[in-house]
């Protein structure tokens, strides 16, 4: 070859347009996609999820300590829900840190990035390419958990109206428009944990931290939403969204912790993908041994997202006016007697007794923690109810007991203590059978959030 050729290829190669973001998305997706672990995953969510559903649902004994565990013989819709609590606590972590939290380190353990900032000669490109990759594997995923449990429930066991959180009856309609809103506003705690996962994946390089990141802070996350933080702090933190869409299945719909927890992931994603963005378009990327810097990853990380969480906490703090844990005697006995007011109907029906309205059995509820010795607020397996209603015509006011197990997010666990006849026993004698006591044992959840 000439040294005229030889110069005009090098003024080709030089004058070629960048690749566009378009095309570097398509090159990172065949990438991801490629790989044996990613395909495995993309499989397991989109078939496991319905063999499970399925499964469990034909067994005598279902996760009644899930919530709406205690429906899945009763209607499909329960499913998606009960896989729902568990992909956010296991499954949606996990998913994030295989796919975001290795996308960047790949390249550092297998030396390529010069070949790709040959190609490409351009490191904003190369990371909205990577980032959008990563995002577009994670919605499939989240895709697959969602439908497949759907598909699963409902052919186990069929389009049927759903209980909810109240006791009030969902029809499958409103069930699936519940279901569905439920598995989006869990995108969004998702999306931060993958913009973790990126961060992570950047700032620590080949390190495996950077792989473990998202699944350390959703831990991290989970623990916290266990110990007796105020309100305003349980909320700042994007895994609140993995527990507030269990507001969608009251009436009327308890909105306003939801859309704080959205906005709070969605900034934490934002945050979180331009902190990794600034990193690595300033990476040094001439240091083939690259491993990460750990006070950067500080620097740029850590402080950033503590900053965010005390702005959020002030901020939900002022917006709010709910103080402390959020778990009152007044919400808690206003929340049992909404509950059990609807669940005496269902089982007025099942027992096909005169019908009857929520106004006129006039229910109510006193409750009472440790025995009164106290303070009557917070969460704890020690608060004692009693339930009194009146039916129409009867002079004689009927009363149940309840102990309650209220966890520090608001959600309880009401187990009937007599009388027998109304919920002192898991079954009830029907004119077809015997049939499940929707008064024996039942969920609940009481609004943080005070309700203006």
């Amino acid at each position: 070859m000439t040294a005229t050729a030889v110069a005009e290829q090098a003024e080709q190669t030089v004058t070629a347009p960048r690749v566009s973001v378009a095309r570097g998305y398509r090159f990172e997706l065949v990438k991801l996609v490629s790989q044996w672990r990613i395909r495995l995953l993309v499989l397991a969510c989109w078939v496991a999820p319905a063999l499970f559903v399925a499964g469990v649902s034909q067994q005598d004994t279902l996760p009644s300590d899930t919530l709406f565990g205690r429906w899945m013989h009763a209607t499909g819709w329960a499913g998606p829900l009960v896989m729902l609590g568990f992909a956010g606590t296991w499954a949606l972590p996990l998913l994030t840190s295989l796919v975001a939290g290795d996308v960047f380190a790949a390249e550092d353990r297998l030396g390529t990035w010069r070949h790709l900032l040959v190609a490409v000669r351009s490191p904003a490109r190369i990371f909205a390419a990577k980032a959008l990759a990563s995002v577009t594997v994670i919605l499939a995923l989240v895709a697959g958990l969602a439908a497949s449990s759907t598909v699963g429930g409902l052919l186990a066991v069929g389009n049927q109206p759903l209980v909810g959180l109240d006791g009030h009856l969902l029809t499958p309609g409103d069930a699936a428009g519940a279901v569905l809103l439920s598995w989006t506003a869990a995108l969004a705690p998702t999306l931060a944990l993958a913009a973790i996962g990126l961060l992570g994946s950047v700032a620590l390089g080949r390190s495996s931290m950077g792989l473990l990141l998202p699944v350390l802070v959703a831990l991290a996350m989970q623990v916290a939403q266990m110990l007796p933080l105020p309100v305003a702090v349980r909320l700042a933190l994007p895994g609140y969204a993995f527990i507030s869409w269990n507001g969608l299945f009251t009436s009327p719909a308890q909105l306003t912790p939801l859309l704080i927890a959205v906005a709070v992931s969605l900034a934490w994603a934002v945050l979180a993908t331009a902190l990794a963005h600034l990193l690595f378009v300033r990476r040094d990327f001439t240091n083939p041994a690259y491993d990460g810097s750990g006070r950067r990853a500080f620097t740029f990380g850590v402080l950033p997202l503590a900053a965010l969480t005390a702005v959020t906490v002030g901020v939900v703090a002022v917006a709010t006016p709910s103080t402390g844990s959020g778990i009152e005697q007044a919400k808690v006995q206003k929340s049992l007697a909404t509950v059990f007011a609807h669940l005496y109907r269902l089982q007025t029906e099942q027992l096909h007794r005169p019908a009857v309205t929520e106004a006129q059995l006039r229910t109510s509820a006193a409750c009472t923690k440790s025995d009164g010795q106290a303070a009557q607020e917070g969460a704890g397996n020690d608060w004692r109810c009693v339930v009194s209603w009146r039916l129409p015509g009867v002079a004689v006011t009927g009363s149940a007991i309840y102990q309650l197990d209220i966890t520090s997010d608001g959600r309880f666990v009401a187990d009937g203590d007599g009388p027998k006849e109304v919920n002192g026993y898991f079954l009830v004698r029907t004119s077809t059978g015997d049939a499940p006591n929707p008064l024996w044992q039942f969920d609940g959840n009481v609004e943080l959030l005070e309700t203006q």
